[in-house]
This record gives structure tokens, C-alpha cells and sequence, in this order.
């Protein structure tokens, strides 16, 4: 039976009950539609007046091309050119993947001998180091001259130290603080002149900040991104994962320029050294990596540091770009020659013991901020390690601090929220209540402040007297209800923001990215 409307056997026969007659589905309801009514007889019609019927299933016939021996051919010529195709596709991909295999294997040879090469290198630094540990009997004397000791102190006259003993250092020497009283002074000079730069970001324009990207660039195994720094002169994000790698990651063109594999436990801080070629890492296993890259691209380790005898939670690099601090949950914080990652001073205090769960110089470099897990905020002289003040008021582990630009704020983030000190008057000011914040972080005019905890707020900075209004709240986008660390990009003219999960993602103005969203990679 044939279907009223087309004249053709139905796939999904139904009859009308007014009229009897048999229809296709979709054309019967499709003419109801939008007309109402039968169209044999022309009488109002609606959908509830027709009923499917079962049928057995209907098989088409064949085309008549098909029936002769011409037909047949051209069919399995039709049938044979597809295979031809599908072939000739096959072995393009067959070559493609033996290229890849071909330079895999050349990588991993020519890896092969980069370590084997790495490690005589480290062997031969280790014997050099040995022999120059031996002749440490007379380093008390040059630590003494130097006014600095191993801890802080000045050094024991006379006989060796015992086996639990820090190791001697040679101290901060009076070149070095030439170096950095010269550093200051240049730096606050330029401070007293210094204006917003009219590239910097509208409050408007973070107003309408929205994700633009996201890009998965840690493992799935262990996620979540535990810090990052930005390079603003490349537009080069670093980020340091639990996943115990770090990754340099290049936001206009949304690829990862290197990852960074040596460390045994999550990577706790990242810093690159200036607009050097020099990335700082500090990780739970005890030690800080010093890296920098090699004529491939790519970027390898140039020293393990292990001064340390807890988990390193932090790396801060002075203004010079010479020299860096690690702060350690040892009880102390080291003083680093960045070119030869030599530990001129290692730090304690012996008022009281605290460990050290964040740090970071002021910008005129002669003040280094430390924060500790006894909720206390400790304030240290670089040139003669001395602790010169301390905020107390927080409750629970300091997480991140950030000095502004103009040098008269610190900011401070722990478990109860975020305070805000006048460095001047040595007071707390203000107090943004937001449980559980996990960084904080001044843009580099000091025009805005970023807090992650569990969403990211952005806040207009102002006097110790004016509000500091909030500009913008940005979700934790991730799902975990936790976002581990804010920076701002170059002008503020994005946010990047870390969590825990393995996503690295940017915020800023609908249109103004370049990258290409990744959130489908895998890592």
C-alpha cells in the first residue's frame, strides 16, 4: 500500500481515522501542521487523528543499474576507487608515524648522552665541593670579618662544628651590601617619580574580565597548580605543580615551551630571575633547582640546592637579579648568589622558633617580608639579617605575602583572610575577611590587588585612610572550590589564575586573547 500524499511505499505507515486513508508519518503531520485539515478530503484534521500501524519491515528494491552486468562493474569500481583512497590515506600515516618514531629516538638518544654528560659534570662539582669544604677551618674568620655566621650569628671561634651543626657560610659580604644599599638607593629614587603607566588596565575594562582560555598543563594523576610567576617581557607563565614538574608556558601562542622534571615531591614556589633566562623552583623534597635553558629551547637543571633540612616552601629573587632568598620549614631562611648558587647566609631566629611558609623582598630590595605557619608575619634587615619587626593577628598558616609598588603596603593571606600593613607605622589597616586565602598579589604599578581563596577578588589599592573598593569577582572556575594563586599580566590587561585542579586559566576582555583554548588537551 502506497501512502496517500507521496505515492510511495511508507517507512512509517499511519491511517487516518476520519478518512481511512494511509499516510506517511511525517508528511501527514507535517500537513496538519500547517494546514489543519485532510488533504484527500480537505476536513479539519488533527494529530489525534491518525493511528500507526504495524508493518513488516519493507525492503526497497535494488536499482535497475544494478541488475546488469554494467552496473555490477561500476558499482565495484565505485567500491574499488574508495579503497584505493582509503589505502593511499593509510600509508601517508604510516610514514608520519615512522618520522615520529625516528626523531623520538633520536631525542632519547640524544637525552641519553645530555645526562650522562650532566652527570660527570655533577660529579666533578661534587668533588670540587669536597675539597673546597675542607678547607672551611678558616671561614669563621671571614664570617666574622663579614659580621654574619651560618644562622644568623657570628661564628664560633675556633674548632669544628658537630655533625648537627649548620654549615658554615662565608656571609654576606660587604661588596654584596654595597651592591644592594646601591640597588635601593636607585630604586627609590625612581619610586618618588614614578606614575601609572597609561597602558595600564581601565576598572572598567577588569569589570568585564571573563575567562578567556584555559589550558590543562599538569598531570591528571596528581592535579593542581601550586604556584606561578609571569615573565611580563615574553608573556611567559610558569607554573609549579603537584604533579612535581614545573611547566614555562608561552600565552599568546597557548603552547608549553618546556617542562621541568628533577624534583621528587610538588614544586611549593616558582620564580623566574628577571628578564633572565634563570627559573627558581622550590619543592617539598628539601631543595631549590636553579634552571636555565640550553641552545635547543629547552630548559635544564644547573643546581640542586639542598642547604635546607625541611620542606622548602618559598623563592623570592632581590632586584638586582643576583642574588635570592629560600624560606624553609627548617626554622630558616638562605641568602643565594644566583650565579653559582652559593649559600652566603642561612638564617634563624633565636627569640623563637618559627617556620617559614612564605617570603618576598621589598622592591627597593634592603627588606625581605617572611610570613610562618605560627601565624605570625616577621619583617628582616637583608644586610644584617636582623628581624627589625613583627605583625601578629592572623590565625592560622601565613600563605603568601606581596609588598606594593609604591613600598608602604604589605599584603598578608592566611587561613582567616587578607590584612593589609602600613609599613610606616608598622600597623595593620584594613582587613579583607575571606576564609582560607591562599595568595595575594599586587599588580607592578600597585593599582591593583588580586586575592585567591575560594573565588579570585580584584581590588582597587588607595590610601591607609580611603576604601579599597572591590572591582570584580572572578569564579573558581575549576570545581574545587579552591584557587591556589593570582598574578596579574603585563598592564593588568589579564589575570592568570591557578587552582587545584591542572588548569592554568586566563581572565581578561572578551577578544583581547590570542591563545587558542586548550581545555580539550591533555597533558
Amino acid at each position: 500500500m502506497n501512502c496517500a500524499i507521496s505515492g510511495e511505499v511508507p517507512e512509517e505507515p499511519v491511517v487516518s481515522t476520519k478518512s481511512g486513508l494511509l499516510y506517511e508519518k511525517r508528511l501527514i503531520e507535517r500537513h496538519i501542521s500547517d494546514y489543519g485539515k485532510c488533504p484527500v478530503t480537505g476536513e479539519p484534521h488533527t494529530i489525534h487523528d491518525i493511528v500507526a500501524i504495524k508493518t513488516g519491515k519493507i525492503v526497497k528494491p535494488k536499482p535497475l543499474h544494478t541488475a546488469s552486468i554494467p552496473g555490477l562493474l561500476g558499482s565495484f569500481q565505485t567500491e574499488w576507487d574508495s579503497l584505493m583512497l582509503s589505502n593511499f590515506a593509510l600509508e601517508q600515516q604510516l610514514h608520519t608515524a615512522r618520522q615520529e618514531l625516528s626523531h623520538a629516538l633520536y631525542q632519547h638518544d640524544a637525552a641519553c648522552r645530555v645526562i650522562a654528560r650532566l652527570k660527570n659534570e655533577r660529579d666533578e662539582a661534587r668533588q670540587l665541593l669536597t675539597e673546597a669544604e675542607r678547607q672551611l677551618p678558616a671561614a669563621p674568620e671571614v664570617a666574622s670579618a663579614n659580621g654574619a655566621a651560618s644562622n644568623g650569628k657570628r661564628a664560633v671561634e675556633g674548632g669544628e662544628q658537630g655533625p648537627d651543626a649548620k654549615k658554615m657560610r662565608l656571609g654576606i659580604s660587604a661588596e654584596v651590601i654595597t651592591e644592594l644599599t646601591d640597588c635601593n638607593a636607585a630604586l627609590s629614587q625612581q619610586r618618588k617619580k614614578r606614575q601609572v603607566p597609561p597602558t595600564l588596565a581601565s576598572i572598567d575594562s577588569l569589570e568585564k574580565f571573563t575567562q578567556l582560555s584555559s589550558h590543562p598543563l599538569h598531570k591528571t594523576n596528581k592535579p593542581g597548580i601550586f604556584s606561578m610567576d609571569i615573565l611580563h617581557s615574553k608573556d611567559v607563565i610558569a607554573t609549579g605543580g603537584i604533579d612535581t614538574t614545573a611547566v614555562l608556558f608561552d600565552r599568546p601562542s597557548g603552547q608549553i615551551l618546556s617542562t621541568l622534571t628533577g624534583h621528587s615531591k610538588k614544586v611549593t614556589s616558582i620564580k623566574f630571575a628577571g628578564d633572565t633566562d634563570l627559573v627558581l623552583t622550590a619543592s617539598s623534597d628539601k631543595t631549590v633547582r636553579i634552571w636555565g635553558s640550553s641552545e635547543d629551547g629547552n630548559y635544564a637543571c644547573r643546581h640542586t640546592l639542598r642547604d635546607h633540612s625541611a620542606e622548602v616552601r618559598a623563592v623570592t629573587v632581590h632586584a638586582t637579579n643576583k642574588y635570592f632568598v629560600s624560606a624553609s620549614l627548617d626554622s630558616t631562611w638562605c641568602f643565594y648568589d644566583l650565579s653559582s648558587g652559593l649559600c652566603l647566609a642561612q638564617v634563624t631566629d633565636d627569640s623563637e622558633k618559627v617556620d617559614y611558609t612564605a617570603a618576598a623582598f621589598h622592591p627597593d630590595g634592603l627588606i625581605l617580608g617572611t610570613g610562618t605557619a605560627q601565624s605570625i608575619v616577621k619583617i628582616w634587615d637583608v644586610k644584617s639579617q636582623a628581624n627589625v619587626a613583627k605583625f601578629g593577628g592572623h590565625t592560622g598558616e601565613i600563605t603568601s605575602v606581596s609588598f606594593s609598588e609604591n613600598g608602604y603596603f604589605l599584603a598578608t593571606a592566611a587561613q582567616d583572610g587578607v590584612r593589609l600593613w602600613d609599613l610606616r607605622k608598622l600597623k595593620n589597616f584594613r582587613t579583607f575577611e575571606f576564609p582560607n586565602a591562599n595568595s595575594v598579589e599586587f599588580d607592578h604599578s600597585g593599582s591593583y590587588l588580586g586575592i585567591a581563596a575560594s573565588d579570585i577578588r580584584v581590588f582597587q589599592t588607595a590610601s591607609v585612610k580611603a576604601e579599597w573598593n572591590p572591582i570584580k569577582t572572578l569564579p573558581d572556575l575549576s570545581g574545587t572550590g579552591k584557587a591556589t594563586c593570582v598574578k596579574f599580566g603585563l598592564d593588568s590587561k589579564y589575570i592568570a589564575v591557578g587552582s587545584m585542579d591542572r588548569n592554568l586559566r586566563i581572565f581578561g576582555l572578551p577578544g583581547d586573547d590570542n591563545t587558542e583554548d586548550s581545555s580539550a588537551q591533555d597533558s
